[in-house]
């Protein structure tokens, strides 16, 4: 059975997802430069971290919840579930839209993949997950967790923006219809690497691991 805080989660990781697919696509039907994409898309991350951060982590992209995931951070059923309601989040989000505007939402992206924006995904991907890790194991909390994150996130996606949409987000591609390989696979790579590659540069770990099995043999 589902307890009251399992719900919680659930809930808090479909709002964030939707909320965020809605905000980006409502800032992209203005036809406004990246800029002002990439900074709604920080400020409205940051808000969810805030606001749901403490109940489900905020993953609100299923590239986040995988990066989580390779970190050993959530358990495999968690990230099914996880990333099963962020694409649910997504589809909602993007009837939703259909209903409001009269009509099938325009076709942002390519369905054939595209090397220049693949890559270029992956690139902004892991500049946001970077971001992300340096926070997690930093132990950022409220406001300044929330802004890192969402400053990451704004960072990356203009680093994106010049080869792609600058999506960075499986679920937010499916949303606002720039779904196509290279905006699925580039934001999960980049996100991988992103976040490994700060938990085995950045962080000291291993050296309080090795300390801890120190002080357990000096007890003995």
């Amino acid at each position: 059975m589902f307890g009251r805080k399992k719900i919680a989660i659930i809930v808090a990781e479909f709002i964030g997802t939707f909320i965020l697919v809605s905000a980006v696509y409502a800032v992209i039907l203005q036809r406004l430069p990246a800029l002002f994409v990439a900074s709604a898309a920080g400020v409205t991350l940051g808000l969810i971290v805030l606001s749901v951060g403490q109940v489900s982590g905020a993953h609100i992209n299923p590239a986040v919840t995988l990066g989580f995931w390779t970190l050993r951070k959530i358990k495999t059923t968690q990230a099914i579930v996880y990333i099963a309601v962020q694409f649910l989040a997504a589809m909602v989000a993007w009837r939703l839209n259909e209903y409001f505007l009269g009509e099938s939402l325009r076709k942002l992206g390519e369905i054939s993949f595209d090397m220049k924006v693949f890559v270029a995904e992956a690139i902004g991907a892991f500049v946001f997950t970077f971001g992300i890790a340096a926070a997690v194991y930093q132990g950022y909390k409220g406001l300044r967790l929330a802004t890192t994150i969402g400053a990451s996130l704004t960072l990356g996606i203009l680093i994106a923006s010049i080869a792609s949409n600058g999506v960075l987000n499986p679920a937010v591609a499916l949303g606002i219809q720039s779904w196509s390989f290279s905006y699925v696979a580039g934001p999960i790579l980049g996100a991988i690497l992103g976040m490994n590659i700060y938990a085995m540069l950045f962080t000291d770990a291993p050296v309080k691991v090795k300390a801890a099995k120190k002080a357990t043999k000096k007890r003995k």
